[in-house]
């Protein structure tokens, strides 16, 4: 039997997820307002470049500010 994403529960604004004998939680918000109980689910991940490259951006600001008082 081939692992599989699937609903658990949901405890207040998570899903509690298993895949095989992993158990981990992910925010509500990220589920279709319809998901329930015993749904397999399919997760997809993708990098966001931009996204990263504006918190990298961030991330310097922050260190030059923080290291130029010094």
């Amino acid at each position: 039997m081939k692992k599989q994403f699937i609903i658990d529960r949901f405890e207040g604004n998570f899903v509690i997820v298993e895949y095989g004998d992993i158990t981990f939680s992910l925010p509500r918000e990220i589920f279709p307002s319809d998901a329930k109980e015993g749904q397999v689910i399919d997760i997809s991940i993708r990098v966001n470049h931009n996204e990263t490259e504006e918190l990298r951006k961030q991330v310097i600001s922050l260190s030059r500010k923080l290291f130029r008082d010094e």
